[in-house]
Order: C-alpha cells, then sequence, then structure tokens
C-alpha cells in the first residue's frame, strides 16, 4: 500500500506525465497478450503467431492470417479497464500529456484518452490495398473470409505486422512526449518489443515508474516499480 501512496505523491508533484503501455493494460478486459503463461505464444497452431502476424504471411496466407487474426486478435467486445478510465482521468484533469500505446484495440480511446500514440496501429482503421476506402473492425470481423472492398481489392488493417516498419510520424511525438516529460509510467509492457522499448531512453524527467506483473529490463533504473496488475495499481488509487 505504501508503494501506492508512493506513487500518488509522484503524479501529484508532475505537471507532464506520459504513459507507456503494452498488452498487459488491456489482459484485465479479457484481451490475451502475448508473452504470459496463458498467452498466445503459447498456445498451438499450425504456424507460430508471430509468423501468422508477419507481413510475408497476410501475402502468401492472407486466408490463413484472416482465421487468426479476426479470432485472436480482434476483440470488439471488450471494454476499458480501471487502468484505461485512470489515464483518461489523468488526461482530463491536466496531469496525463500522452498515451502511447503497443496495443491495437483503441480501448484508451473508449475510455476516454484523447492525445494516443498508436505505436502498432488499430484494429478499427482498415484500407482496401486497391483503392483506399476506409472500413471499420466491425466490417472485417464479420466478413466471410478474406474482406474484401467493393471495388473487389484485398482490405487490409491499419496494423502494424512482424516485417513492417513502425509509422515515423508516430515515432517522432512519442520520442516528442518521452523527451518532454517529467513523470514517465511504464504499464503493462514486458519490454522486450523493439523498436518501441528503446524509446524509454528518451526520458530525462524526474520519476521513472514501472507497473508490471513481472520484471522488466528497466526496473534497476526506476524510482519505483510495483510487480502488479496494472488495473489493481490504477483501481486502488481511487
Amino acid at each position: 500500500m505504501d508503494k501506492i501512496i508512493k506513487l500518488k505523491k509522484m503524479i501529484e508533484q508532475s505537471e507532464r506525465i506520459v504513459f507507456f503501455g503494452g498488452a498487459g493494460v488491456s489482459t484485465e478486459s479479457n484481451i490475451p497478450d502475448f508473452r504470459s503463461a496463458d498467452g498466445l505464444y503459447q498456445e498451438k497452431y499450425h504456424y507460430p503467431p508471430e509468423q501468422v502476424v508477419s507481413h510475408t504471411f497476410f501475402v502468401q496466407k492472407t486466408e490463413q492470417f484472416y482465421d487468426f487474426y479476426k479470432n485472436k486478435m480482434m476483440f470488439l467486445d471488450a471494454k476499458p479497464n480501471k487502468a484505461h478510465l485512470k489515464l483518461a482521468e489523468l488526461e482530463q484533469v491536466g496531469k496525463l500529456t500522452t498515451v502511447i500505446t503497443q496495443n491495437i484495440d483503441g480501448l484508451h480511446q473508449m475510455a476516454g484518452s484523447k492525445n494516443v500514440l498508436e505505436l502498432h496501429g488499430s484494429i478499427h482503421r482498415n484500407y482496401c490495398q486497391q483503392c483506399g476506402k476506409f472500413y471499420d473492425a466491425k466490417y472485417v470481423k464479420e466478413s466471410l473470409g478474406i474482406p474484401r472492398c467493393t471495388c473487389g481489392g484485398i482490405v487490409k488493417p491499419d496494423v502494424v505486422l512482424y516485417e513492417e516498419a513502425l509509422d515515423n510520424n508516430v515515432i517522432q511525438k512519442a520520442v516528442k512526449a518521452i523527451s518532454t516529460a517529467d513523470m514517465l509510467i511504464i504499464g503493462g509492457t514486458s519490454l522486450v518489443v523493439y523498436p518501441a522499448a528503446g524509446f524509454i531512453d528518451y526520458f530525462k524527467g524526474k520519476y521513472l515508474v514501472v507497473l508490471n506483473k513481472s520484471a522488466t529490463s528497466r526496473d534497476g533504473q526506476a524510482d519505483l516499480c510495483i510487480q502488479e496488475s496494472i488495473g489493481k495499481v490504477f483501481g486502488s488509487m481511487e
């Protein structure tokens, strides 16, 4: 409990907080992560998940890609949890400047966060590869087999697959947000996915906080580490 009090004090003393989050932020909304004991990487498929969500696999085995993607990566009934809601509240009161997320579920926006940088894109944006027409997540989820545009082109999610580069504009904004922050909260991420995990190096502020169920490579640098579910931590700050 004293760690929660310490976290509250740090937030009170900060004015430009940036939150950098990963899959652990959404697991309490019943969205599986990739690397934990019951995450996607532990399940058995015909192909390893990291192969399925690669650009090559999308191009060569589009139907199998969508079979996996629709079942294992699209959770349209998911609702924001206490972590998403607390972060939105911190933004509303002028404490939090930016949420930088590796998640593609759109739950931060659903909770009310306005300034969200999505490093890996979003399931809610989908475009025809031929004509560029926009489609929402519901269209993709409910389509039979490969989602196609009215023009006949294949609809592709605006999600960064393995072998694809991150959006340069998003990277620049993320780096700027972190480098000008006075407090950086890292939550629900094992910090093993690069280049995203490397962004932490740009932080020069006052307080570095790590909230994650398991140890991360940044724990030694942190001013505060809480090894607990992030929803629980933010939920107990009410």
